[in-house]
């Protein structure tokens, strides 16, 4: 690893910590760890973690409430947060992916499957999304240089996958883009993403925007249009 890329773990099981940190030690990893919700928030809010990997069910503040309250903080913008989770069904992935996470992982861990998410992650942060630095359309405006979105004169808060998913779809306006060519040029080539993880990407943006701006092409894609 060319840089040293700084990750927190946060799980209340103490093997589990100690069997990731060694881990992502081996792989280059300056690990950080904590065993709650709240030691997690100072840590995070001190160091500015790459990557957050999160327990889900802790004691004291669980790993959604967690996520969401990362989530407020500006400077967080920048760090994927991956859930650990022991269960494996719709509604915690999708409460997952409403509070601001980018990715799940079941347990028990499988360690390299966890280390090639985790490499997903840090792929998708270096890559670039080909738009204009600034997009106008009428009284929609995203600057993507200083990742902003201002509607109605009114700026929007996304994170910063939602924000690349917004920005795709409005450097083409009414070009429907396929369900592939978004999981290509978000996620990259070769990872797996469910239909379900890119639909609620699309409503939590929804919820943000309103439902005017993003149209879903049925069996095909999504696409930007202006609501005016």
């Amino acid at each position: 690893m060319s840089e040293q890329i700084s990750i927190l773990i946060v799980d209340d099981e103490p093997d589990i910590l100690e069997f990731l940190k060694y881990n992502f030690e081996q792989k280059g990893f300056n690990v950080l760890t904590a065993k709650n919700g709240l030691k997690a928030i100072k840590l995070a809010k001190k160091h500015l973690p790459e990557i957050i990997i999160l327990d889900i069910m802790m004691p004291k503040l669980d790993g959604l409430e967690t996520c969401r309250i990362l989530r407020e903080n500006k400077k967080m913008d920048n760090t994927y947060i991956l859930f650990l989770t022991a269960k494996n069904d719709d509604a915690t992935e999708i409460a997952g992916f409403e509070a601001g996470g980018d990715d799940f992982i079941s347990k028990p861990i499988r360690i390299r499957t966890l280390m090639a998410r985790v490499e997903a992650l840090l792929n998708r942060r270096n890559k670039s999304i080909p738009t204009n630095d600034i997009i106008k359309i009428d009284n929609f405006v995203i600057d993507n240089e200083k990742r902003k979105i201002i509607l109605d004169e009114k700026e929007i808060k996304l994170p910063k996958l939602q924000f690349k998913l917004l920005s795709l779809l409005a450097s083409h306006p009414e070009r429907v883009f396929t369900r592939d060519e978004i999981y290509n040029k978000i996620w990259g080539h070769g990872t797996i993403v469910g239909d379900r993880t890119l639909d609620v990407h699309i409503r939590n943006i929804r919820k943000k925007i309103g439902n005017d701006y993003i149209h879903t092409t049925k069996g095909v894609g999504y696409s930007f249009k202006n609501s005016k």
